[in-house]
């Protein structure tokens, strides 16, 4: 694991580090893809791990993509960057093949720790929870736009928030008034409220609503197995496809489209015709995902809930 610095300070330590230089051969030489940049931890460990390597990495966020292009400007023309969403991955390709596609679908530590990008509550800031600030809308916009059954629902579907529609109801009741929910203390606060007389918890109320108005915003979930196809699509026959989540439902998806890749068969038993999309694409690398170690969540609490899962593309 490695700590990175960008220039304004922020620090990122790369999760999984070793594993998954080890599962894409970054040593063997070859052209990868790290198609969630952030701050460039993953692809400077390939870049130094042979000098042959090269590296093309994806960021939809400007800020990572500066910060990530001035640290790696030493490594001359084997770095290229792109901007874009890790889903537009065959766009970013454009018609070459690589040896390796890493992903780290957790958001950086950049962008949690910058109060003004409404990802944490640790500081008031408005809720805007966008990893592109360009476009699409923010989670104050979502709020104030949708039902109370839709946000309820994406409370509970993406933070399995049980206190759910409680808080839905709550954050309804304050739009269109002066006390419109805007920035994340108001947020913050109202889940808090909304959720006393609970079981009590280590982690603050608040925690699984903003992870669930984060992934919402940014579609996070809908395009993951699109991205896996598309992903395995980009590789050479042998290739290897490495992705890291940090929540259940994200590594449920990549477990499962893995699994289907490799030819399994997730349709019922007595079903007469598979309509699951199995086809045999992929070797499937670990058997059970990989975890940091206790070294590793020593130095890095964020770490916890990393989980790594790896596939080799089969000939066909």
């Amino acid at each position: 694991m490695k700590m990175q610095h960008d220039a304004s300070g922020f620090t990122h330590q790369s999760v999984l580090l070793d594993e998954t230089l080890e599962l894409i051969n970054a040593s063997g030489g070859g052209d990868f893809i790290d198609a969630t940049l952030g701050l460039g931890g993953h692809t400077e460990a390939i870049l130094l791990a042979n000098d042959a390597n090269t590296v093309l990495g994806i960021d939809q966020d400007r800020e990572a993509l500066k910060s990530a292009g001035e640290r790696l400007a030493r490594f001359g023309e084997r770095f290229a960057a792109v901007h874009a969403n890790f889903s537009e991955i065959a766009a970013a390709a454009d018609g070459r093949e690589f040896d390796g596609i890493i992903a780290d679908l957790g958001v950086s530590s950049m962008q949690l720790d910058d109060e003004t990008r409404g990802f944490s509550f640790r500081e008031d800031a408005p809720l805007d929870m966008r990893m592109d600030v360009s476009t699409g809308r923010t989670a104050a916009e979502l709020l104030d736009e949708e039902s109370e059954e839709t946000i309820a629902n994406i409370i509970y579907k993406y933070g399995e928030e049980r206190n759910s529609r409680r808080i839905a109801k709550w954050i309804v009741e304050k739009q269109g008034t002066a006390d419109a929910i805007t920035t994340t203390r108001q947020l913050a606060d109202l889940v808090e409220r909304a959720s006393r007389g609970g079981k009590k918890e280590k982690i603050h109320p608040a925690t699984r609503t903003f992870q669930a108005l984060r992934i919402a915003v940014n579609n996070e979930i809908d395009i993951i197995e699109p991205f896996l196809r598309d992903s395995i699509k980009t590789l050479k026959t042998d290739g290897v496809l490495a992705v890291i989540t940090f929540h259940s439902l994200e590594d449920r998806i990549v477990k499962q489209a893995f699994r289907r890749f490799s030819g399994r068969c997730e349709c019922p038993p007595r079903q007469p015709v598979c309509t699951c999309g199995a086809e045999k694409l992929v070797e499937i690398l670990t058997r059970k995902p990989i975890v940091p170690n206790e070294a590793e969540l020593a130095a890095n609490q964020r770490s916890r809930s990393a989980k790594l899962r790896a596939c080799r593309k089969l000939a066909y």
